[in-house]
């Protein structure tokens, strides 16, 4: 069996605007601890970098720094009241391309690890992980699949639905 037919969509978020998609993020940020992967997979404008925003936002990065996509420096890194590494893999193309990056400090490290184009380090990341997929559903909805694999990230899902500030937009 492959690894994408072992994974189970553990709830849907359905956003209306990019501000609720943030709003998702933040709340993933509040209830994320050390050492969390989340890998995000869209294509491009479907609302990865706005997530990641609002990811910053909830792990207490000081809301006058810019977050911004990564795509040319691969890594931006940004203090909260945990680090920040947003990693963005788009111009990543092989294994190898990765493995030469020595991003395991940050993936496995002090802080939550946010990887745009998550699916260029396929085989390179680590197994358990919260996986975000965005997909476009209108000129400003998203449909936003959490797929958890781990009994960390099981946690994080349950404690998300909870959470009164993100609950409104899940489905599941």
């Amino acid at each position: 069996m492959t690894e994408s037919a072992q994974e189970v969509v553990a709830a849907v978020y359905r956003s209306a605007s990019p501000e609720e998609t943030c709003r998702l993020g933040a709340a993933i940020g509040r209830h994320a601890r050390a050492g969390d992967l989340i890998a995000l997979i869209g294509e491009l404008g479907s609302g990865k970098t706005v997530l990641i925003q609002g990811l910053a936002r909830g792990l207490g990065v000081d809301p006058a720094t810019y977050v911004s996509s990564p795509t040319f420096t691969i890594m931006h890194r940004y203090l909260g009241r945990l680090p920040l590494y947003h990693i963005d893999l788009y111009r990543i193309e092989t294994p190898e391309a990765l493995a030469t990056l020595g991003l395991n400090d940050c993936l496995e490290g002090d802080g939550v690890a946010a990887v745009e184009w998550a699916e260029h380090g396929r085989g390179m990341l680590p197994r358990e992980r919260l996986t975000v997929r965005l997909r476009q559903t209108g000129s400003e909805a998203r449909a936003i699949e959490l797929v958890p694999v781990g009994d960390r990230y099981h946690s994080l899902v349950r404690e998300l639905m909870c959470d009164v500030a993100a609950a409104p937009g899940f489905l599941a």
